[in-house]
């Protein structure tokens, strides 16, 4: 199922204070932390998320990411239903925002990773969930919306200006394939880069 929507997308406008965005929805998950002392931002990891797998827009990633996910609503739903796991933030297909977790706090999303050597990526990460899959392609609007929260990320935390960004599964590979080969990083670079000229 694709979303068309003429939804208008506001600016993505980060407080750096308090970690939220300006203006979007909010749906606070218990599911974080504090980060480590002295540990800041520097990476960006890209997921990709369905629930049930292949579906879009039943409100069971909110579910999932606040601890209520109904086991018995869907099989799979049966076997996550105990996971205790967030992001930040996620894009829906129409490009809407919903933050979980505050940017200065630790979601946990990324599980057991690596990036260039370095373990525990949720410590020093953003997660960043789009609605998709990974053999579906992702909406402009995601794209759009993608590239203008990075554009506020790294406006509003210095370590994130030059901080790589990747895939859940540039981290955890052999245990995690999101966001896909159907994401089109190129795209999204582009996008990234229009929006710095």
């Amino acid at each position: 199922m694709r979303y068309f929507s003429s939804l208008i997308l506001i600016p993505v406008i980060i407080d750096a204070d308090s970690g939220w965005i300006e203006g979007v929805r909010v749906v606070p998950s218990p599911n974080h932390d504090a980060r480590p002392a002295g540990c800041g931002l520097d990476l960006i990891v890209v997921h990709g998320i369905s629930l049930p797998p292949g579906e879009f827009g039943g409100g069971f990633i909110d579910r999932l990411f606040t601890n209520v996910l109904p086991a018995g609503e869907h099989p799979y739903f049966a076997e996550i239903c105990d996971l205790r796991v967030s992001a930040h933030a996620l894009v829906a297909r129409n490009g809407a925002l919903t933050q979980y977790v505050s940017f200065n706090e630790r979601a946990w999303h990324a599980g057991d990773s690596s990036h260039c050597g370095r373990g525990c990526c949720n410590d020093y990460s953003v997660g960043i969930e789009l609605e998709g899959t990974d053999d579906m392609p992702y909406e402009q609007a995601q794209y759009r919306r993608l590239s203008e929260l990075v554009w506020a990320l790294r406006a509003s935390y210095a370590s994130l200006r030059d901080a790589d960004i990747v895939g859940h599964c540039d981290i955890a590979p052999g245990r995690k394939t999101d966001p896909g080969a159907c994401f089109d990083w190129s795209e999204l670079h582009r996008l990234i880069e229009a929006s710095t000229t």
